[in-house]
């Protein structure tokens, strides 16, 4: 069974950067949509950054300027450029891809275990 799975988080000071990424653990035969969910203690859940098959990229005005998503589609890896942070950035940062498996007939919602993100001050 495919799944996401997510790396590259850690403990970062202010204003640096970290690089999670996210891949699907097999081969698919269709990947599309892919995005980022950062979920804070208490908070929901919310897209942050999301990218289609075709490239097209998408930002939460928080993170503008900031974050920079790009996914490698041979790899059916995305990753997420994390730069400047802020300790109001800390969060798990849930993967989401929309995904159509080899013998599947619908694409199909995947979610990445998380990765853990703490932005000291």
């Amino acid at each position: 069974q495919v799944q996401l799975v997510a790396s590259g988080g850690g403990l970062v000071q202010s204003r640096g950067p970290l690089r999670p990424l996210c891949a699907a653990s097999l081969s698919t035969f269709s990947t599309g949509t892919m995005g980022w969910y950062p979920q804070a203690p208490g908070k929901q859940r919310e897209l942050v950054s999301g990218t289609t098959s075709a490239g097209s990229m998408n930002y939460a005005d928080s993170v503008k300027v900031r974050f920079t998503i790009s996914r490698d589609n041979a790899k059916n890896t995305v990753y997420l450029q994390m730069n400047s942070l802020k300790p109001e950035d800390t969060a798990v940062y849930y993967c989401h891809g929309r995904i159509l498996i080899y013998g599947g007939s619908r694409y199909d919602n995947y979610w990445g275990q998380g990765t853990q993100v703490t932005v000291s001050s």
